[in-house]
């Protein structure tokens, strides 16, 4: 063992003494394997990171959920558009008839979506996003609150002028978020009290913006809202021993029912799962980054072949010392290994400008895109497992013809 470390550290010591000796040679062989690291853990890592953002997003939409609507969101390319504009829209009704008839459904909400202008005192939105909802939004989908609490069911029931508001047109009307709890506000005349102020939380890949709507009881919001013109939609809740597949085939049968649609009759619905949105999203990513990896693999391999140069360079210049090693007693396997860890050194040594690189990327992608873009412990792990890879594939020629070497015809090379 104590052998083994004194190689150890002469080998350690000639590779730093051999690249000082050659910085321009060194370094311009170390590009191509951080160009490589960088191209492979840069892609990975933003993807990875973009990934981890948006599903996160599409966990919030709620667990084995399934959107049911008369448009298709995944485009529905055997339908034309005017297909699924000719649809019913979907009725409040139906979402009572759908909890008597589900076996499978644990809650079901029904929510509508228009824009209007509030107003307080000489302060107004414009364009804010109104949603009406019913008491089992909660449920489906939960919310947040940074102050205040949820609608309660009697205010639900009676349809009371309450409501629940964005934490940035909270600020906006109100100087602070804080202050904005039992004040009023007020949309198409109608004075609607405040008693929850909703987290922050930004606007999401779909285009959910909760910081900027306020949210009210349908059965006050109705008053407000057209329900033909605002695209309503009922979000079902499978229970968690329910499969999504199960689940969307109960439901579809159920709604046929409830539209009372002959066997020979196509759907005028559709049921849109987040499942298969996720896995739809997963499936994109993937796809990602094969394509970064690739383009990382061929600039690693146009790097491993620089360092093999370097190695071969490195072999003629030391054989005279291979040569007095070997003469002394010095094993093959010990001239191997001390050139074989040389390269894998000079490949981690470009690992390592390249992950460099790679995290002042995530710097500056996390200030435009506007969401933490990181580097994973796996995608650290996985950089040196290939820089070790690509360091004993790059050297193993040269290690092999250094360990090979005739004693006395090294010698006599000088």
């Amino acid at each position: 063992m104590r052998k083994t470390l004194q190689i150890l550290g002469n080998s350690l010591r000639l590779t730093f003494q051999e690249l000082r000796v050659n910085k321009l040679r060194t370094g311009l062989s170390l590009i191509g394997v951080a160009f490589g690291i960088f191209c492979i853990i840069g892609v990975l890592a933003t993807v990875n990171s973009l990934q981890y953002n948006i599903q996160n997003e599409v966990s919030s939409l709620g667990s084995n959920t399934i959107y049911i609507d008369k448009w298709e969101y995944s485009g529905g390319p055997d339908k034309p558009f005017w297909k699924f504009r000719a649809r019913p829209v979907m009725k409040y009704e139906e979402m009572d008839l759908i909890k008597k008839r589900s076996e499978l459904l644990d809650q079901i909400c029904f929510l509508m979506r228009s824009s209007g202008t509030l107003s307080y005192k000489d302060d107004v939105i414009s364009n804010a996003t109104v949603f009406a909802i019913t008491e089992s939004q909660m449920g489906v989908q939960p919310i947040s609150f940074t102050y205040g609490r949820y609608i309660s069911s009697a205010e639900f029931n009676s349809g009371s002028a309450v409501g629940l508001m964005g934490y940035d047109n909270a600020e906006k009307l109100y100087g602070t978020a804080e202050r904005a709890i039992g004040k009023y506000f007020e949309i198409q005349g109608k004075r609607i009290t405040i008693v929850g102020v909703i987290k922050k939380e930004g606007k999401n890949f779909i285009g959910m913006d909760n910081d900027n709507c306020v949210m009210l009881p349908y059965k006050f919001a109705k008053q407000i809202i057209a329900e033909q013109y605002s695209n309503p939609v009922l979000i079902a809740k499978g229970k968690n021993n329910v499969s999504t597949e199960q689940f969307s085939n109960e439901l579809q049968g159920v709604m046929r029912q409830i539209r009372r649609l002959s066997p020979t009759q196509e759907d005028n619905f559709s049921l849109n799962s987040v499942e298969a949105f996720s896995k739809a999203i997963s499936g994109l990513f993937g796809t990602v980054d094969i394509v970064g990896g690739l383009i990382g693999i061929v600039s690693l391999i146009v790097g491993m072949f620089g360092i093999a140069n370097i190695m071969f360079v490195t072999v003629k210049e030391r054989t005279s010392m291979i040569g007095l090693k070997k003469a002394i007693g010095a094993r093959r396997s010990s001239i191997l290994f001390e050139f074989l860890m040389e390269a894998a050194l000079l490949c981690l040594m470009g690992g390592a400008i390249g992950l460099l690189l790679v995290y002042i990327l995530t710097l500056v992608f996390t200030k435009v895109l506007n969401f933490p873009v990181f580097v994973s412990i796996p995608l650290l792990i996985g950089t040196v497992v290939i820089c070790l890879v690509v360091g004993v594939l790059a050297g193993i020629f040269p290690a092999s013809r250094a360990a090979k070497m005739n004693a006395v015809e090294a010698i006599r090379s000088t």
